[in-house]
């Protein structure tokens, strides 16, 4: 088994990483403009758990954790 780890391995072939790029993310940035950021969180849990900050409050837990900060739950 052979590992290998470049940090920036996608820019050796940039036109099929921001194909990749673009197809792992269109789907949320759809559902962010049709929906807004509160109703698209509530109705997935995946971008739920991408939401790190809300209105100045530290929302993820390993965030507030590695900077010694109090968590707060998202509002919605």
């Amino acid at each position: 088994m052979v590992h290998y780890c470049v940090a920036n391995m996608p820019g050796a072939v940039p036109h099929i990483s921001i194909k990749a790029l673009a197809n792992a993310t269109l789907s949320y940035i759809l559902r962010l403009a049709g929906q807004g950021l509160e109703q698209a969180a509530q109705r997935d849990p995946a971008l739920r758990k991408g939401i790190n900050l809300w209105q100045g409050k530290v929302t993820h837990k390993g965030v507030a954790e590695a900077h010694n900060l109090e968590v707060s739950p998202l509002p919605f």
